[in-house]
């Protein structure tokens, strides 16, 4: 393998593992937000344990998560210096933004927020954590913004081989930025609520006395948090995948084995084909008439183009080449993501109306369910990143910079290959760690008795 392969294997590496991080933070962050608002307008005991307990979870998974994200900026000057050079002008707004407002508010007010508790006054106190939501979330659409030029570059002209930004606004706001947002804080919300859920399920299975009431009331939040969000997760979606039938007709041809143009286009359930990188039919397709032409057109004859067309197209367009995507990992990474979003949605309406019906008399069941569908939302976060951006191949900015032109020529395999080594093996013992303080601060479960803390006594009445 060339160095830009590697190059790719770095990256993949380090921005897949870093992902596992971002949503839950982002998760977190609302629901440890949400938590510390139910203590600070009822003053029930309960809900200041709740905050506190899980507020330790969202930490440590904020710590991991930093320290893995800066290494994603390093890696854009020295691996892909050209690449750099070329969005530079673009990327510099929408990161430095993010660098300068989102992450320094999320990070100040998170300091505010930890040693805060005997400090400020309650209302200042609340204030710092939804300030820190706030920034997290913030910093999410601005990245998202840069992420969302590279699939589909807008408000900018080319300059001596550069894409120089003329408007912020397009690129900010445009309807694709606009749904990968949505999109990925629904899911971010999904994901910490089946972590706060699992967590909640571990204690109640204990069934220590004094958990139980804390316990049962995040555990039912969080299902109704999460079955809100999955519905949000699949309807928005639905419109972003509409978008990208526009601005990314290979990516969805892809994702639906589609080879050739059809009107009306049928939704593929299941396609087997030739064990190829870039197969040419399928030997197996199970389909839904009409399916593809309704969910991507509103019409039920809508035409919908083939992987075959638009190939012919590019290549008359941009040159001699091989313009689509390993159609395998794109049209599964699109099934898993869609199938892991529904079934989730099905699993926390279903625990919502047994224990509405039932109670809490099956603990044991719920928390062994919990376990199960505990790394579902991972797995579809990681599969949603898989089709984002394996999708564009072969392309690193949709229709203007090839991946392959976009490496750093200076860099060699060896340097890449000792780097990767080592970025997978310093990985491999932050999960070990990241892992084993996220499990120990589970079982040792929330802190007991509740320490001395009241909305009234919290700073003297001349502090409010």
């Amino acid at each position: 393998m060339g160095a830009p392969v590697l190059d790719r294997w770095q990256f993949a590496v380090t921005i897949v593992y870093h992902f596992l991080f971002v949503p839950l933070t982002i998760g977190m962050a609302w629901f440890v937000a949400g938590m510390h608002t139910a203590w600070h307008r009822t003053g029930k005991e309960h809900y200041l344990r709740m905050t506190r307990f899980f507020g330790k979870l969202f930490l440590i998974n904020f710590a991991i998560g930093v320290v893995t994200g800066i290494v994603q900026e390093f890696q854009f000057g020295m691996n892909w210096s050209v690449y750099s050079r070329f969005v530079g002008s673009v990327f510099g707004a929408p990161l430095a933004i993010e660098a300068l407002v989102a992450f320094f508010l999320e990070s100040t007010f998170l300091g505010l927020w930890i040693f805060g508790w005997d400090r400020l006054s309650p209302r200042l106190h609340l204030a710092t954590i939804w300030l820190v939501a706030v920034g997290s979330t913030a910093s999410a659409y601005f990245i998202l913004a840069a992420n969302s030029w590279m699939q589909h570059p807008v408000g900018f002209v080319m300059k001596q081989g550069r894409a120089e930004m003329t408007s912020l606004g397009d690129v900010l706001l445009q309807p694709l930025q606009i749904t990968h947002f949505f999109h990925t804080i629904a899911a971010s919300l999904v994901t910490a609520g089946l972590v706060v859920i699992a967590a909640s399920a571990y204690r109640l299975r204990r069934g220590s006395d004094g958990d139980t009431t804390l316990f049962r009331a995040s555990a039912r939040g969080a299902l109704w948090v999460t079955a809100a969000a999955s519905v949000v997760v699949i309807g928005v979606g639905h419109f972003q995948a509409q978008i990208l039938v526009k601005n990314q007709p290979m990516k969805m041809a892809a994702a639906e084995a589609l080879y050739e143009t059809k009107a009306p286009a049928p939704l593929s359930l299941l396609a087997i084909g030739p064990w190829e990188k870039h197969p040419d039919r399928s030997d197996v397709d199970i389909v839904i008439p009409h399916g593809l032409s309704i969910l991507s057109t509103n019409d039920w004859n809508g035409r919908i183009r083939g992987i075959n067309d638009i190939e012919r197209e590019y290549r008359q367009r941009y040159g001699p080449g091989n313009y689509t995507p390993v159609i395998g990992s794109i049209y599964w990474s699109w099934r898993v993501m869609l199938t892991i979003g529904f079934l989730l949605l099905v699993y926390c309406v279903g625990w919502l109306w047994f224990t509405r019906r039932r109670g809490w008399r099956r603990p044991q069941w719920f928390a062994w369910s919990a376990y199960a569908f505990l790394g579902l939302p991972f797995l579809a976060n990681t599969a949603g990143w898989l089709l984002t951006e394996m999708g564009r191949q072969p392309w690193i900015v949709q229709g203007l910079l090839r991946t392959h032109d976009a490496a750093s020529p200076m860099v060699g395999s060896g340097q890449v290959i000792g780097t990767l080594t080592g970025f997978a093996v310093l990985y491999g013992v932050l999960a070990v760690i990241m892992g084993w303080l996220m499990v120990h601060a589970v079982k040792a479960g929330p802190e007991h008795p509740a320490p001395e803390v009241t909305r009234e006594d919290a700073m003297p009445p001349m502090l409010y």
